[in-house]
């Protein structure tokens, strides 16, 4: 089965860079298996649904925003991110892309086997390369949640 592993987000604004940083970790770790590919992206919605397409499985590792502490690892479906994650109009959010994407024939994951690894953000506004204290110590926590997933992810097949 192949599987996607992409880390979201924006490197230059501090703890979104969550997803990016994860993914990095994870290319050392998880080596030239050639059922993962392990990437990074900026998008959302219908974006986000068409660099699934072809894919088995998928883990997406992202910020998020609740009234959790920051560091907090999330575990969720799709449906468990009602939000859009773009600013753009003419963008859908998750759900709704996978949705459009099903109904036009794409080959999608099915729900069951999407993952979305959550780490709730301290700071998602400042201009800055570094996370703040609370997601570099919730780094290697989220590094971990992903591979303890793709080792569950294994065991099912």
């Amino acid at each position: 089965m192949r599987t996607l592993i992409l880390g979201l987000g924006n490197p230059l604004l501090r703890d979104d860079s969550i997803g990016l940083r994860v993914v990095q970790e994870l290319r050392g770790r998880l080596g030239d298996n050639p059922d993962i590919e392990v990437c990074e992206d900026y998008w959302g919605g219908l974006r986000l649904m068409e660099r699934m397409i072809g894919f088995d499985r998928a883990i997406i590792i992202d910020a998020i925003r609740t009234d959790a502490d920051p560091g907090t690892i999330h575990m969720l479906s799709p449906n468990d991110i009602p939000t859009q994650r773009s600013a753009s109009a003419h963008d859908v959010n998750l759900p709704t892309a996978l949705e459009l994407g099903r109904q036009a024939g794409a080959q999608l994951p099915p729900p069951s086997e999407i993952l979305i690894v959550g780490v709730e953000a301290a700071d998602v506004q400042t201009f800055d390369e570094t996370l703040s204290p609370e997601l570099e110590t919730a780094l290697p926590l989220a590094v971990e949640a992903v591979l303890s997933a793709l080792h569950l992810e294994r065991e099912k097949t």
